[in-house]
């Protein structure tokens, strides 16, 4: 009798891939979009920074002029004691928030609403930054990391720097234990991830006793949840046609 794959328990949101809320320190999102900031500013100065597990960029308490507290990501080369402003006069500082058509072009933002007032959704990772292509009307078109170009609304709110962490991954782990606390025990994350074709034949497609494969790994978009692994609705798999690799141009040289 088969079982259940390992996709199809996560799938369904078992508790043991279901990331623990409580480690989180905040759930971050911009202030209410009030008359405040539409029409001046609030200041604000960074009381402490915070380390939040459940993230990889490290946080901010900001403490506003009229004693409201709140938590934005930090950008890199702020300090505390460093101001913040927040509204539609803001000055263009680390940190600050501004509605995007106060932006000028070219400028490094983050955690940018994709929809005005929606408190934030895009570009949050550590080191990541967005970039201002050109506004046209109530439109402003948004260079993302991945180098994707979206259109968002003028009124959607968003930070300036850059998200500050962006060296984490340079240090090296030097041991299995640190990733062990890193991604299983910190974020819930499954590891460590067995190859597919190390497993049984009842537990993965891709196992059994070839170790490989042994069918296309190429599988479509809409395919079912027990079935979805692999290359997801690939436009193409292996080298390139019409393409030489190096090595194989090196070989030729010689001879």
């Amino acid at each position: 009798m088969g079982k259940r794959l390992k996709q199809q328990k996560r799938g369904a949101g078992s508790p043991r891939y279901r990331s623990a809320s409580t480690r989180a320190k905040a759930d971050l999102r911009y202030r209410r979009y009030d008359d405040a900031e539409k029409t001046g500013v609030l200041i604000g100065e960074v009381v402490s920074l915070v380390d939040d597990p459940s993230r990889t960029a490290p946080l901010m308490k900001v403490k506003f002029d009229n004693n409201e507290h709140t938590l934005l990501l930090a950008p890199e080369g702020i300090a505390v004691g460093d101001t913040v402003y927040v509204g539609a006069q803001a000055r263009l500082t680390l940190g600050s928030v501004l509605p995007l058509y106060l932006i000028p072009d070219g400028a490094y933002i983050f955690n940018i609403a994709r929809n005005p007032g929606d408190g934030g959704s895009l570009v949050k990772a550590a080191g990541s930054y967005a970039s201002i292509v050109l506004k046209e009307g109530g439109t402003v078109y948004v260079r993302l990391p991945s180098k994707v170009t979206i259109e968002l609304s003028s009124e959607c709110r968003a930070q300036l720097g850059i998200i500050a962490g962006g060296g984490r991954l340079e240090k090296p782990l030097l041991k299995a234990g640190a990733n062990y606390y890193k991604l299983r025990k910190a974020r819930k994350r499954l590891w460590p991830v067995v190859r597919g074709v190390a497993q049984s034949c009842y537990n993965h497609p891709h196992g059994g006793k070839q170790h490989h494969a042994g069918k296309p790994t190429t599988v479509s978009r809409g395919s079912p949840p027990g079935s979805k692994i692999g290359h997801l609705a690939a436009k193409q798999t292996g080298r390139r046609k019409g393409k030489r690799t190096a090595k194989a141009e090196k070989g030729n040289k010689k001879k």
